[in-house]
């Protein structure tokens, strides 16, 4: 009896030192998460680098516009619709879902969200939870934009970019990311390979179908090359791109899980070094030349490849990963000039050919006895059959409508001067 005031004050405290751990392991996982929001955020200065350095200098500030103005409505969008047709709460695997009760919450009562512990089992918050899906949205618009720079034109490609990132993507994620049909099935891609990646990339190649080259980009069966802005700003736009990828990949282990997370960031730097080192050698059997391009597209083949199972692929085969995405890089800027499809800075080759390569891989070298080849070879036909068919309409009844080409004469003199009244690159000299 007198004991049962000392058990109750031990419990208690018990109980106050559980909360607490609780709480600390909450606020450790969430800043984890917070960071890489903001480190993929920071991919789309990497994106708007690589888009500019590797794009003439006359259409440089309507580049910058579109990788600026794409996150901005990219997000907002996600806010809209995206992020409750992603994760709409499926009571049985499907393939459509809305989550009218979150999309009311968000808009209406933001203080019911839930911040607490039990929101993904102390990972991180609501907030942070939508924050980082969005940036991931954000990014499949880029994709498009590089591919179709300098003769698109910008309200059309702006026009796409919102029923892409807002309906599109985000219903294709819900399949796998909001426990859709396709992970019922079995397929796997941990941090979007397929459902970011190679939906940009097919998006990019629809929109590369459609626009049509560059003029005086093929000429009497010949590739002619159009010399980039900068290469400086190329190669800084895919370092930052690189140090992006590790809040990429990172972040997607949902946690700030020591182990899981270190690994991930091995996995992810391996493949990323072994792609450069794959279009190195690649582009010099080829061009017979020590191709920068090459080898920076081959750092973001290798970071492609391994994204879909960074965290089940060992290292030694991510380094066979990301090699063998280097050189499927190469073959596929080839073969795309071949078939005459004008791609500014080669994202159809990194992000669609190497997502595809990706996903397939974790069939191959997953260490997960349960994933399957063929599960994952369904999976990117079904993604990619999708994201291309509406990316194809999408742009369709935009060039049949309003058109998604520039004039002949804006295109020769460049967008900047018609578009946006200033150039990227002006030289003063003071009288």
């Amino acid at each position: 009896m007198y004991f049962a005031p000392l058990l109750a004050q031990d419990a208690a405290a018990t109980m106050d030192v559980s909360a607490t751990l609780t709480q600390n392991i909450l606020t450790t996982n969430n800043v984890w998460m917070m960071l890489s929001t903001a480190l993929v955020f920071i991919m789309h200065l990497g994106f708007a680098g690589v888009e500019a350095g590797f794009g003439q200098a006359k259409n440089t500030v309507n580049i910058l516009f579109k990788n600026t103005i794409t996150p901005i409505l990219g997000i907002l969008t996600y806010a809209v619709a995206g992020f409750y047709l992603m994760y709409p709460g499926f009571e049985t695997p499907g393939w459509f879902g809305f989550d009218a009760s979150g999309w009311s919450m968000f808009w209406f009562s933001p203080g019911d969200a839930d911040v607490t512990a039990d929101y993904a089992d102390a990972g991180y918050t609501y907030w942070t939870d939508f924050l980082f899906q969005a940036m991931f949205a954000a990014t499949a618009a880029t994709i498009v934009s590089g591919a179709i720079a300098e003769r698109v034109k910008l309200w059309a490609y702006l026009v796409f970019t919102l029923f892409f990132v807002g309906i599109v993507y985000p219903i294709i994620g819900s399949w796998k990311w909001g426990g859709g049909a396709l992970d019922a099935m079995g397929f796997y891609d941990f941090a979007g390979s397929t459902l970011v990646h190679s939906v940009g990339g097919w998006g990019a190649l629809a929109g590369v179908i459609l626009v049509g080259p560059r003029i005086g980009k093929y000429v009497n069966g010949k590739t002619v090359d159009k010399p980039g802005a900068s290469v400086p700003l190329a190669v800084i736009g895919v370092f930052l791109l690189w140090l992006g990828w590790f809040g990429f990949n990172g972040g997607s282990v949902l946690s700030a899980d020591p182990a899981l997370v270190s690994f991930v960031l091995v996995t992810t730097c391996l493949a990323a070094c072994a792609g450069g080192m794959g279009g190195f050698l690649a582009g010099y059997y080829v061009f017979k030349r020590l191709d920068l391009g090459m080898v920076l597209n081959g750092v973001l083949a290798g970071l492609v490849g391994i994204t879909a199972g960074a965290d089940v692929i060992n290292p030694g085969s991510a380094v066979i990963v990301g090699f063998i995405a280097g050189i499927l890089v190469v073959l596929s800027a080839v073969l795309l000039d071949r078939l005459k499809l004008d791609d500014v800075v080669g994202a159809v080759s990194v992000h669609l050919t190497c997502g595809v390569w990706g996903t397939l891989a974790v069939g191959i070298f997953s260490t997960n006895p349960e994933h399957s080849f063929i599960t994952q070879l369904i999976g990117v036909l079904i993604c990619g059959a999708t994201a291309f068919i509406s990316a194809f309409i999408i742009f369709y009844v935009l060039k049949v409508t309003v058109g998604i080409r520039v004039s002949e004469e804006h295109e020769k003199s460049g967008l900047d001067s018609h578009e946006h009244g200033i150039r990227g690159y002006t030289i003063v000299y003071d009288e």
